[in-house]
């Protein structure tokens, strides 16, 4: 895992505050963040996701929740282990976990003894 980047898709203020914690890579034209906007369209936030999933540079794609929202068949249709996906709140709208579809399958995996 030495050497693998942080990719993420957000919200200028998670984008942001991600590259201010340094997890920012910019090289030959391609970076690992991708910012979304009202204006963004949902092709270009598939693009991305796709693009960062097949990566071999990338170990983790960071995505805010109600960006993953957007895409959410992408996330639901993919099985692989790496890079791992996770959701993370924006600053306009709370986690709900029920709507990570990465928690849900980890959840189906344990019984609900297991999980008290």
């Amino acid at each position: 895992m030495r050497g693998k980047l942080v990719a993420v898709i957000g919200d200028e203020n998670t984008c942001t505050g991600f590259l201010l914690a340094g997890v920012g890579e910019t090289n030959k034209g391609k970076s690992n963040f991708f910012v979304v906007d009202a204006e963004t369209p949902k092709s270009a936030i598939e693009e991305s996701f796709v693009k960062f999933m097949e990566d071999e540079n990338v170990a983790v794609v960071v995505i805010n929740q109600i960006v993953a929202d957007e895409i959410r068949h992408l996330l639901d249709a993919n099985d692989r282990q790496t890079p791992a996906v996770v959701e993370i709140p924006s600053k306009d709208k709370p986690y709900d976990p029920t709507n990570d579809s990465i928690l849900q399958r980890a959840m189906k995996m344990f019984s609900a003894d297991e999980l008290r």
